[in-house]
């Protein structure tokens, strides 16, 4: 899975947003996209951002008022958007999203800049939580 494997880049949740994370608010948006330098051409044109790489399938982008990212995919892109929330205590977290009727798409696994887990919630919307923790 695409998502999974551009993980490893997120080592920029290090920008911290704003002046401090706060545990289950929204910290990050991450899109997918087939073409990361067409994507990356269209919003610095059409809206000013900055973007920063983190190898081939993985760039970050920053003066959007929420700081994301885009993976590289070669999947269609049905619903690119993955919003992340941010959780001191993630196995607390995933636990909560299960006795609450969220399915677990992907477990808690590592990347170089902390932890993440994946889920849908009752509509069917993925969301993930990641930790620096």
């Amino acid at each position: 899975m695409a998502v999974k494997t551009c993980a490893t880049t997120l080592r920029i949740f290090n920008l911290r947003p704003y002046t401090s994370m706060n545990s289950n608010q929204i910290n990050y948006v991450e899109f997918k996209a087939r073409d990361l330098e067409q994507v990356k051409q269209f919003y610095q044109n059409a809206f000013g951002w900055s973007f920063t790489d983190y190898g081939p399938a993985y760039t970050a982008f920053s003066n959007s008022g929420l700081e994301g990212g885009f993976a590289q995919s070669d999947e269609e892109i049905v619903n690119g958007a993955l919003v992340i929330l941010y959780h001191e205590q993630l196995e607390e977290s995933q636990q909560t999203v299960e006795n609450n009727g969220g399915r677990i798409t992907q477990p808690i696994y590592s990347f170089p800049g902390g932890r993440r887990f994946h889920f849908t919630d009752p509509g069917g919307n993925e969301l993930a939580v990641w930790s620096d923790l």
